[in-house]
């Protein structure tokens, strides 16, 4: 299997986030992804290659150019002001507000284009988050000319990222680029499985009216959970993409068999889809150490987990999504990677 990486992702290293009505240091930092890097390099899983670079079009194909256009200049546009922090939105755009008008004030756009106040912009925000992109469809293309997986290693993560926002750490939806990229390049039908703590509302809302790709998401409850407002069970597509859409949301603590119940009932939608390629949201913000998160998942369920997917017998790409038991990311990683090896062979 080979892993695509880039030290680019330090780019983005955000001092503070906004939690719980306190600025705590950010959860989501450069160490997540060295962790992992040093834990699948020890695995020798396989190489670990650079990104090719890619034409931002690749992601506008599920972001709006408008948005992107602002993460271009959002930092040129924070400093101009004088500021040399971080940025963090403060009011955004609620029930009744007009959002088709792009505020001139810097505040104004930040809050348009962002949903909380959990997700600092850095100097080096966009160049991560444009780098993560480029890992991703590298790995997609190594996946669509034959490989039988590959691990995009990046950073920050993406699921939380919508068509036309930021937010849970996310600016690119990284997932739902290599799936559109697969869709692109020939796949007629292609699955997104989220497998984070947290739902993965930016991508059902990129692909919930499409019928091509089937998005499943197994995570928290949102009536206890970030982010709270999508992820319901009720949830399940619109017009064209009626159907397609399928999440799991069990209560904060489920045990691991109800976490695997789930599986087991997303891995036979999947079958009865009969994708050409799959995409893992790989979160493992699902372990039982997890300092925001509450599933029971250790190394037996990480290995299970990958050997379930290896079943799929499908062209797959892995893409890091959360875990924030910094620490311990690399191994849970690692566990996942090594049961769909060990499967697959």
């Amino acid at each position: 299997m080979k892993i695509i990486y880039s030290d680019r992702h330090r780019l983005h290293a955000g001092d503070k986030e906004m939690y719980r009505g306190q600025l705590v240091p950010c959860f989501e930092k450069p160490e997540r992804a060295d962790f992992v890097y040093d834990a699948v390099k020890a695995r020798n899983f396989g190489p670990i290659l650079e990104p090719k670079e890619f034409a931002v079009a690749a992601i506008e194909r599920v972001h709006a150019p408008r948005y992107i256009r602002f993460l271009e200049k959002a930092w040129d546009l924070w400093s101009a002001q004088g500021y040399t922090n971080d940025a963090l939105p403060a009011v955004w755009p609620v029930r009744g507000h007009r959002t088709d008008i792009e505020p001139d004030h810097f505040a104004g756009k930040f809050g348009l284009y962002s949903y909380d106040s959990g997700t600092p912009f850095t100097a080096g925000t966009w160049a991560a988050a444009k780098t993560g992109a480029d890992i991703a469809l590298t790995a997609q293309q190594i996946v669509g000319g034959g490989e039988r997986a590959a691990f995009a290693l990046s950073r920050p993560p993406g699921h939380h990222s919508g068509p036309d926002f930021f937010g849970g750490y996310c600016f690119v939806n990284n997932a739902a680029v290599a799936a559109q990229a697969f869709r692109d390049n020939g796949a007629k039908r292609v699955v997104v499985l989220d497998v984070d703590y947290h739902h993965g509302n930016g991508t059902q809302t990129i692909f919930y009216d499409r019928s091509d790709v089937m998005f499943l998401s197994i995570h928290g409850d949102p009536r206890t959970e970030y982010p709270f407002f999508l992820g319901h069970a009720d949830e399940t597509g619109s017009g064209e993409g009626l159907g397609y859409n399928k999440n799991y949301p069990l209560p904060a603590g489920s045990s691991n068999a109800l976490w695997f119940d789930a599986l087991g009932d997303a891995v036979r939608r999947i079958n009865e889809f009969k994708p050409d390629a799959l995409v893992i949201s790989l979160g493992v913000d699902t372990f039982a150490d997890d300092p925001i998160s509450k599933f029971q998942l250790r190394e037996p369920e990480y290995l299970k987990l990958g050997a379930q997917i290896a079943a799929l017998n499908l062209p797959t790409v892995f893409i890091l999504e959360g875990g924030y038991a910094v620490a311990e990311i690399g191994h849970n990683v690692a566990h996942v990677l090594q049961g769909f090896e060990d499967a697959a062979k």
